[in-house]
């Protein structure tokens, strides 16, 4: 039951956001050797890193498990409780263990530590305080100690969560840039959905080719390349001489302006109203790529061209939004 209708929901949700922000900007000064030595852990481990925490720590160790998997380290979640139940067996002496709790103390967590020792596991502790257990028995420390929870009751895991959530990035993204992890690699970790198309799909993936490409030469006429504009139904076509190399682009735009020059269709031959200096990509550039060209120059249409510039593609705005390309 709500005992005051009258509640300022925005004053508690300030004072929460305040805090946990506080609590993130007061890890940066407190980044030390620690955190040096568990990224050449890692970067030195030839097995998986496991991650492991409970309850709400738990949560955030799963997160961390998902990210640096994601961005170059080999990494899954290992559940405290059902880790002495069998599901220790998965790690192996060339493995980094990844420990968090705040309190250093939680008994899931720290009755795994001679475990993890006799197998001849590295223990990372992401933890508030040095002084615990864990802190005490780890190969590495990660300060994620924090002044007051948001919680007013100073109890539910809020501050401390969201500053080990903020570590654990940290320490990913330091690891990915010392690996020198970039797009590719990215996009190989993550290939499906919108953001696997964005990064795998090449402009090869998504053009027109051969008779679907609409293509007239020089000496055309206007009005034979309008028909040949019509047929193919992308709303251009591309200029090009015998050898294929383009020669410029005409599109729905250069006809409008054609007509207020109010010239004859049939005898003005295309070379002369068409846009000479088109812009044009590759088949192997990404898809991504070719649709930020196409924005930047505020273009819809392109033409694809080999490396001695002959025509072999044709390619639509549509073509790439169809695709979810975004």
């Amino acid at each position: 039951m709500i005992k005051d209708l009258d509640f300022d929901f925005r004053a508690s949700a300030r004072r929460t956001l305040t805090l946990e922000r506080d609590a993130v900007e007061a890890l940066v000064p407190r980044l030390d050797a620690g955190f040096d030595r568990a990224c050449q852990l890692v970067l030195a481990c030839q097995g998986r890193v496991v991650v492991t925490g409970m309850g709400k720590s738990g949560h955030i160790a799963r997160k961390l498990a998902a990210t640096l998997a994601s961005t170059g380290t080999p990494a899954f979640f290992l559940h405290p409780g059902e880790a002495s139940h069998g599901d220790l067996g998965m790690l192996t002496e060339r493995d980094v263990v990844i420990a968090l709790s705040h309190s250093g103390e939680t008994r899931e967590v720290t009755e795994l530590l001679p475990l993890f020792k006799r197998k001849g596991v590295v223990v990372i502790a992401l933890s508030g305080r040095r002084a615990s257990t864990l802190g005490r028995h780890a190969d590495a420390f990660l300060d994620g100690g924090v002044e007051k929870e948001a919680c007013p009751l100073n109890l539910a895991p809020t501050s401390s969560t969201t500053a080990a959530l903020a570590l654990g990035d940290a320490l990913a993204i330091a690891l990915l840039e010392a690996r020198g992890f970039g797009i590719e690699d990215f996009a190989l970790s993550h290939p499906g959905g919108s953001l696997g198309r964005q990064l795998l799909l090449t402009v090869a993936d998504v053009m027109h080719e051969g008779e679907e490409i609409p293509c007239v030469s020089p000496g055309d006429s206007v009005r034979d390349t309008l028909f040949e504009i019509t047929e193919k139904g992308l709303g251009f076509t591309c200029v090009v001489d015998a050898e294929r190399h383009l020669l410029g682009i005409y599109t729905d735009g250069d006809l409008r302006r054609t007509l207020d020059r109010r010239i004859d269709l049939d005898s003005v031959p295309i070379e002369e109203v068409m846009t000479s200096t088109p812009i044009s990509v590759t088949p192997s550039m990404l898809a991504a790529e070719a649709l930020r060209i196409m924005e930047k120059r505020n273009i819809t249409a392109l033409a694809v061209l080999d490396p001695e510039r002959r025509l072999v593609g044709a390619l639509k705005v549509q073509d790439l939004l169809n695709r979810g390309v975004v």
